[in-house]
């Protein structure tokens, strides 16, 4: 798909890879949905970029749907690219030395990173079943959602986010074949370890160590490098219902 002149929307675009994904389909022509739960987040990064900022908590399907209804009215259509990157980072054991099972973070965890990945996906699903082909193959658009290598080689402390995590990966093939008759591809991003904001918070001794761990480079990525791997599905029309890991050749290791 040629990114220039499409309706992109992204969520979690507010910082760290959701803000670099906006910042690159922008500069590559696309006309940007800047989602965010945080409202300055959001209008901060539109400002930049010429976008539309929308604030919406991703595990809300009214809020979903009704910046996907802004987006066609303001933008004159409904997102053809659409960039799931909006999630949270929990860690906890599953028997905690307090002997209080965290359940509340297990169902939390679960509901912004799975369910509210799967909310965007079927109401961008919707908008797009409904818009005109964009080429003689069909195709009406692409949804890429974010997982983790913690999906394949979560830590101890990591059930949740794990869990979380490997639903996006499985759900994403049987979303690609549902809505293949759509002409919408549907991908899964496996990130490793990135410069976000919760990297940012390391202590130096901390941000060493996990990037010794790197075989190479040994250095976190970047937004920006995410990103690019974002353009490239977009760009590559036989991508689909298929996971893929980003991350300098890491295997994590159990803690």
């Amino acid at each position: 798909m040629n990114i220039s002149g499409q309706i992109a929307l992204v969520t979690g675009a507010g910082s760290g890879l959701g803000e670099g994904t906006a910042r690159r389909l922008s500069a590559a022509g696309a006309k940007v949905v800047v989602v965010d739960l945080g409202t300055d987040a959001a209008q901060r990064v539109a400002d930049d970029i010429g976008g539309l900022a929308v604030a919406a908590d991703v595990s809300d399907a009214n809020a979903v749907e009704a910046g996907f209804a802004r987006a066609a009215d303001e933008l004159g259509g409904p997102p053809r690219i659409v960039v799931n990157c909006a999630g949270i980072g929990t860690a906890g054991r599953i028997l905690p030395r307090d002997g209080v099972l965290p359940l509340e973070a297990f169902e939390r965890t679960l509901r912004v990173n799975l369910f509210g990945s799967y909310v965007v996906l079927s109401h961008a699903a919707r908008a797009m079943s409904g818009a005109e082909p964009l080429d003689a193959d069909g195709a009406r658009g692409v949804i890429i959602n974010t997982a983790s290598v913690a999906y394949q080689d979560g830590q101890i402390g990591q059930a949740a986010y794990a869990a979380s995590k490997g639903g996006i990966a499985s759900m994403t093939l049987p979303a690609a074949r549902e809505l293949a008759r759509f002409g919408i591809r549907v991908m899964t991003i496996a990130p490793g370890l990135f410069e976000t904001a919760m990297s940012a918070g390391l202590p130096p001794e901390a941000r060493a160590s996990l990037e010794a761990g790197l075989p190479f480079p040994s250095r976190m990525g970047t937004p920006d490098e995410f990103a690019m791997l974002v353009q490239s599905v977009v760009e590559n029309p036989l991508m689909n219902g298929e996971v893929i890991r980003i991350d300098n050749a890491v295997r994590l290791a159990p803690k």
